[in-house]
């Protein structure tokens, strides 16, 4: 194989990962999705691909960072989250990881839950911010989706018009 066809090769798993990673936290999502992107304009020296493009990307890429964080924390503090319940969700996520599907959808919110119980709320208000704050990043996973699939399609208009 030929150094150009590795790079491409290279660059397409880099993008594949990268849209897996919007859905699982433990990968940088977008960010990949971009680096797979420019190591593919860089392999075909910027001729299908120029860097018009790749500033657009680069800025969608850097929104999906914000509306990550945004989403999130918008979720977390229209239900009164506390630092506890955001730090348990953020463990929550992580430890989500190892239980497979169910484990990445209800991870968030059993650690949003279980901090706000350890910071000494009832367990109604607990659950209610454990809610807000699993929404908030579904809501945050669903616009990244919509992010990495607007810089695939443009990317892919670039490449092939």
């Amino acid at each position: 194989m030929d150094p150009q066809s590795l790079y491409y090769v290279v660059a397409v798993v880099l993008i594949l990962v990268g849209i897996a990673g919007v859905v699982l936290p433990a990968l940088p999502g977008l960010p990949l999705v971009f680096l797979g992107m420019l190591l593919a304009a860089w392999a075909g020296d910027f001729q299908q691909i120029g860097w018009g493009i790749l500033v657009v990307l680069g800025l969608l890429t850097l929104l999906s960072v914000g509306v990550d964080v945004f989403a999130t924390l918008i979720g977390a503090k229209r239900v009164g989250a506390s630092r506890k319940a955001l730090l348990g969700a953020v463990l929550g996520t992580f430890a989500g990881l190892f239980f497979g599907p169910v484990g990445l959808f209800a991870g968030p919110f059993v650690g949003a839950l279980l901090g706000e119980l350890w910071h000494g709320r009832q367990l109604g208000q607990a659950t209610k911010v454990g809610l807000g704050t699993w929404l908030g990043i579904v809501v945050g996973v669903v616009l990244k989706l919509g992010l990495a699939f607007a810089m695939l399609g443009l990317f892919l208009f670039a490449w092939f018009f």
